[in-house]
C-alpha cells in the first residue's frame, strides 16, 4: 500500500479541503439512505452483482457497510487507519474476484450523486467551488486507494513467477492472440460461403424442379446458416475486445444448421426416423443454450428476493 502521506500530496489534498468535507458530513449522512438505496439500484444494472451477493443476509451487511463507507468519505481525518479500512475494501474485493470495471462505475454513481446534492443546496459560488474540488479528490483518493489491491496483486502473481513461466506466459499470450485472429478470420470465410449457400439455393428456386415450396424452406435454411454466422461473428469482435466469449453463440449456430435440415427434411416421408433424432438432438441444444444464457437475461434481483 502506498504510504497515505504522499498520497495525499500528489492528490494536493489539503487540510481546509478536509475540513471542507468534514462540514458536509451532515448533509451527506441524511442523504446517506437515499444514497444505498440509488446505489443498489444502480449496481443491479452490472448483470453478475447476485454472484457477489447471494441472499438477503450479505445483502443487509453489505448495505450497512457501504452506508458505512459513505458517511466515513466526509470523516475529514484521512490518516493512516482511515486508508488501512480502504485497503482492506480492496483487498476484499480482489478475494471475492470482483471486477475492477464494476468499482469504477460504482464510483461514477458516487460522484453523481455527490455533486449532485452539492449543487442543489449550495449558498455561496466559492464555497461550492472549494467543496466540488475537495470532493473530487477524496473520491478519487478512494478508488485510487482501493484498485491499488488489484494492481499489487497482479504484480505479486507476476513476480512470483521465474523466468521460464514469464516467457511461457507471454507466448502463450501472443500465441493467444494469434489463434483469435485465425478464428475470426475463419468466422469472415464461413459467413462468405453461407452467403453463398444462400445464393445457390435462391439460384434453385428459380431454376430447378425441386418445386417452390422446397426451395424456399431451403432459402430460410440457409438465411438461418447465415445469420449464426454473422452472430458468431459479432461475438468473436466482442472477444477480441476483452469481453466474454459466448459459447451460446456455437450452440446457435449448431441449431441453425439443424434446423435448415429440419426444413428440407419435413417435405420427405422417408425422413421420418431421422426428424425425430434432429428435433431430439434441437432439444437438448436449446436446453443448453438456456442454461448457458439464463444469466445474463435473468432479473439479478429475482434471485435474491
Amino acid at each position: 500500500m502506498q504510504d497515505h502521506k504522499s498520497l495525499k500530496e500528489h492528490y494536493k489534498f489539503t487540510k481546509e479541503e478536509e475540513a471542507t468535507l468534514k462540514d458536509l458530513q451532515p448533509r451527506m449522512t441524511e442523504l446517506a439512505d437515499k444514497f444505498v438505496d440509488e446505489f443498489y439500484d444502480y449496481i443491479w444494472g452490472f448483470g453478475r452483482t447476485a454472484q457477489f451477493l447471494k441472499n438477503k443476509k450479505i445483502i443487509q451487511y453489505h448495505r450497512k457497510r457501504i452506508k458505512e463507507w459513505f458517511i466515513n468519505l466526509f470523516c475529514g481525518n484521512y490518516d493512516l487507519q482511515y486508508f488501512t479500512y480502504l485497503y482492506k475494501i480492496g483487498e476484499v474485493h480482489v478475494r471475492i474476484g470482483l471486477p475492477t470495471h464494476y468499482v469504477n462505475s460504482a464510483f461514477t454513481f458516487v460522484r453523481t450523486f455527490v455533486l449532485t446534492n452539492i449543487e442543489e443546496n449550495f449558498l455561496n459560488k466559492e464555497y461550492h467551488i472549494n467543496e466540488i474540488k475537495a470532493v473530487e479528490k477524496i473520491i478519487d483518493i478512494n478508488l485510487d486507494t482501493l484498485t491499488s489491491s488489484y494492481r499489487e496483486e497482479e504484480l505479486g502473481k507476476f513476480l512470483s513467477l521465474s523466468k521460464i513461466e514469464k516467457n511461457i506466459l507471454t507466448g502463450l499470450k501472443k500465441f493467444n492472440s494469434y489463434i483469435n485472429y485465425f478464428l475470426a478470420g475463419a468466422l469472415a470465410l464461413v459467413a462468405f460461403f453461407a452467403i453463398g449457400l444462400f445464393g445457390y439455393d435462391i439460384y434453385l428456386l428459380f431454376f430447378s424442379d425441386k418445386g417452390i415450396e422446397k426451395g424456399i424452406l431451403t432459402v430460410l435454411g440457409s438465411l438461418l446458416v447465415l445469420w449464426a454466422a454473422i452472430e458468431l461473428i459479432h461475438e468473436e469482435i466482442n472477444h477480441l475486445q476483452g469481453k466474454g466469449f459466448a459459447i451460446g453463440a456455437f450452440i446457435m449456430l449448431a441449431m441453425a444448421a439443424l434446423i435448415r435440415k429440419v426444413l428440407i427434411y419435413s417435405l420427405s416421408s422417408e425422413k421420418g426416423d431421422e426428424l425425430l433424432v434432429i428435433a431430439v438432438v434441437i432439444v437438448g441444444l436449446a436446453i443448453s443454450y438456456w442454461l448457458v444464457t439464463i444469466k445474463k437475461y435473468k432479473n439479478p434481483a429475482e434471485k435474491i428476493i
